[in-house]
């Protein structure tokens, strides 16, 4: 298995805060980050922007150019846009380890809820659209406060981390583990993801009412 710190990490969605607060804190961590986005200008501010806060080596290029060039692909994109931007990379994601972080959620005046997803989740959604990628889930449930701030020196957290190629998910595991105070913890086949696709909701419920960014410990291993 490849070194995680010497992959080269892209982040699809790396100018909204979710994909942001991760590329920070991976670049922090010294590795290397490419930052994705429609705009390749705006990709390519907030990869200076990013640089300025956590040093590091930060470029920006449009979705495409990001997806080509990393060895490791986070998907981090608002789910109305997820199987159209995915379908579009497909030759671009062939052999490579992505990461999908997407939650699909609805809110109403009740608050946040768990959409339905034919396929059974957004993961799933990405396994079927890129059949000659290494899909994983991970990463739903981290804080994108907390990973921006740079004074928070601990993130209490551990990232739960689905798939069914296990080399592919001890990389993620260990993507996750250059992040201080962060554990990858191996979380089951990618058919699983959908409860932690959905219990994001709950965290975002529970956030709003203890005004907190709770995220997840798993006891006893």
């Amino acid at each position: 298995m490849a070194e995680v710190r010497e992959m080269t990490i892209g982040v699809l969605g790396g100018t909204g805060a979710q994909g942001r607060g991760l590329a920070i804190r991976w670049a922090r961590a010294g590795l290397k980050v490419v930052i994705g986005s429609r705009s390749a200008d705006r990709a390519e501010q907030a990869a200076k922007e990013i640089v300025e806060i956590a040093g590091g080596d930060v470029t920006g290029q449009d979705n495409a150019g990001c997806a080509a060039s990393a060895d490791i692909v986070l998907a981090a994109v608002p789910w109305e846009g997820h199987a159209e931007l995915l379908e579009s990379l497909r030759s671009q994601l062939a052999g490579k380890i992505v990461v999908d972080c997407v939650n699909p959620l609805g809110f109403d005046k009740k608050g946040p809820f768990a959409l339905p997803v034919p396929e059974g989740s957004a993961a799933q959604q990405a396994e079927q659209l890129l059949p000659e990628s290494r899909v994983t889930a991970a990463f739903h449930h981290v804080s994108a406060v907390a990973l921006a701030d740079l004074s928070v020196d601990h993130v209490d957290l551990d990232v739960l981390v689905l798939g069914d190629d296990r080399e592919a998910t001890d990389v993620v595991r260990a993507l996750a583990g250059v992040i201080p105070g962060v554990r990858g913890v191996y979380g089951g086949r990618l058919r699983n993801a959908h409860q932690v696709e959905a219990l994001t909701a709950n965290l975002i419920a529970i956030n709003r009412r203890y005004k907190a960014h709770a995220g997840l410990r798993i006891t006893d291993i």
